[in-house]
């Protein structure tokens, strides 16, 4: 059960392709992580978050893509995961909120200060990742779809063979 959610403002529709098909509707915490979310949808409304893939998937955990810099489909995908974008990275905006299925948050290197592009839906509840991870929303429509995106069998998650891909980001008000 999620909790009860903060004023929402802003949000995300995703197209996914490949394994997943569908769209994804995020409800942004803009209240919450002003900062996070005013990068997240200006990246989206420049269009730099087309045809970026779900580089790491962790059956019972979560799905992560928004690298802008490496993951992008047809590309070299071997440092997806390691960028970022043209924007600097964002201090972190955590927040009492948990990580329950279907939470969005960004994610970031070992620095708390170090979230840029890239974020996470969780695939199930984990209590480890609250007030160490800054959330930025949560999936109000299409978590089926996102249930179904290819888990990753490489490395930590990595998916290393035909990943699913968020063909277009619309910012939605």
């Amino acid at each position: 059960m999620m909790v009860a959610s903060p004023a929402l403002a802003t949000g995300l529709e995703i197209d996914v392709a490949g394994q997943a098909n569908g769209t994804i509707v995020i409800d942004l915490y803009d209240d919450v992580a002003p900062n996070h979310v005013a990068q997240i949808t200006q990246l989206a409304n420049q269009g730099a978050s087309n045809g970026v893939v779900f580089h790491r998937v962790i059956d019972g955990f979560m799905a992560q893509t928004g690298d802008v810099q490496f993951g992008r489909q047809g590309g070299d995908l071997s440092m997806a995961g390691m960028g970022g974008s043209t924007l600097p990275n964002i201090a972190a905006e955590f927040s009492s909120i948990p990580f329950q299925r279907g939470t969005v948050g960004m994610a970031r290197s070992q620095d708390p200060n170090s979230a840029n592009s890239q974020f996470f839906i969780m695939f199930e509840a984990d209590d480890r990742l609250n007030g160490q991870y800054t959330v930025i929303g949560e999936v109000i429509s299409g978590m089926e779809i996102v249930d179904t995106i290819r888990r990753g069998t490489g490395p930590n998650g990595m998916v290393t063979s035909q990943p699913d891909v968020m063909v277009s980001v619309r910012v939605i008000h």
